[in-house]
């Protein structure tokens, strides 16, 4: 696919702990498809397994046992976006030296171009996404 075109899928994953592994091989062959590689495509799996881990970890609520994953590649830029079905927006936060987790989304902080919250469009819910310059 020539860079210069606007792609998009999406996925919806059971909220489970192996969905971050399985989000990340699903996303490496589409990157593939597209003829991203490299540091982009590195980079956007371990985006896309922490945004799919922390939905896992903090968005329970009895609706919306599944997430969505969405994998879109627009204007120079791959976006990765993964929504639930909690309210709740992500706020990074410092981890102390002897915490064993807490750093998701300061890495998705440091690694993304840009990275947001925004309303999920279909329902109850949000989407946290990250964005890579391609």
């Amino acid at each position: 696919m020539p860079e210069s075109e606007d792609a998009e899928i999406t996925w919806q994953l059971p909220r489970t702990a192996r969905s971050a592994g399985r989000a990340r091989a699903l996303l490496r062959e589409q990157l593939a498809d597209w003829k991203v590689v490299g540091d982009v495509a590195d980079t956007a799996e371990l985006l896309l397994a922490e945004l799919v881990a922390n939905s896992v970890q903090h968005a329970f609520v009895p609706v919306g046992r599944e997430i969505g994953v969405r994998i879109a590649r627009y204007e120079g830029r791959l976006r990765v976006e993964v929504a639930d079905a909690n309210n709740d927006r992500p706020a990074p936060r410092e981890a102390q030296a002897d915490e064993e987790c807490g750093r998701g989304l300061a890495l998705v902080v440091a690694l993304a171009e840009k990275w947001g919250c925004c309303p999920r469009w279909h329902g109850i819910g949000k989407a946290v996404w990250a964005e890579l310059l391609l």
